[in-house]
């Protein structure tokens, strides 16, 4: 068990932080304000997603924009890989950069697989494809963003040239439900705070930051 100290104050290790939600929902956002908020008070930030670039991230991202074929168990099972890889990866793994006394904010983690996966396959196989991840390294703290699907499709079509797989909105609708089944399984054992997307981004920034700065003194599972 770790604990967040007053005012958020660094340990020699560092914190651990996921932000999840549906595609469109304003994550990458929110971990880019996160990270330079928290380089301002001083602390040492990795920020990194999934999937990510490395050459299993790759092949991911090619059946993603439909230049590979790829199974659904399949595309599950590479993005266990390509975690397994993030976290134990020499260099910039994130257990690593957590040993090395940096915060890790990650945009996705294990339980966006939880969600994605499970529309198309069983969500017991997902979670014990991924059991090796979550042995090894649970976040202090997950932030899932909640989002209409339909204003996430609106951002995705305005922001986007091309749509990805999982892109569409009924796709969206039930990667939604499917959190909201993943979220409780896990509530007990994990912290997660859900955080109302469907405002400006400075208002969800400055709430996350306050979180953060209020979180005196609790225990993170």
């Amino acid at each position: 068990m770790r604990k967040i100290s007053k005012g958020y104050t660094m340990n020699q290790k560092g914190r651990f932080i996921a932000f999840e939600g549906i595609d469109g929902s304003g994550k990458s956002t929110q971990v880019k304000l996160l990270t330079q908020y928290l380089t301002s008070k001083g602390h040492k930030v990795y920020a990194t997603f999934e999937p990510t670039d490395s050459p299993i991230g790759k092949i991911i991202r090619d059946i993603f924009n439909h230049r590979m074929e790829g199974d659904q168990k399949v595309i599950a099972a590479l993005f266990a890989a390509d975690r397994l890889n993030h976290l134990l990866h020499s260099e910039d793994g994130m257990i690593k950069k957590l040993n090395d006394g940096f915060t890790v904010i990650t945009d996705r983690y294990y339980l966006s697989s939880y969600a994605y996966h499970s529309v198309h396959v069983d969500m017991d196989w997902v979670i014990q494809l991924n059991a090796q991840s979550a042995t090894l390294l649970k976040p202090d703290l997950h932030i899932y963003i909640e989002m209409d699907p339909q204003i996430s499709m609106n951002r995705l079509n305005a922001g986007r040239t091309h749509i990805e797989m999982y892109e569409t909105l009924d796709n969206l609708v039930k990667v939604r439900d499917k959190y909201e089944i993943a979220i409780e399984l896990v509530k007990n054992e994990e912290k997660i705070v859900k955080i109302d997307g469907n405002r400006s981004p400075e208002v969800i920034a400055a709430e996350i930051q306050q979180l953060l700065e209020t979180m005196e003194n609790e225990v993170l599972y």
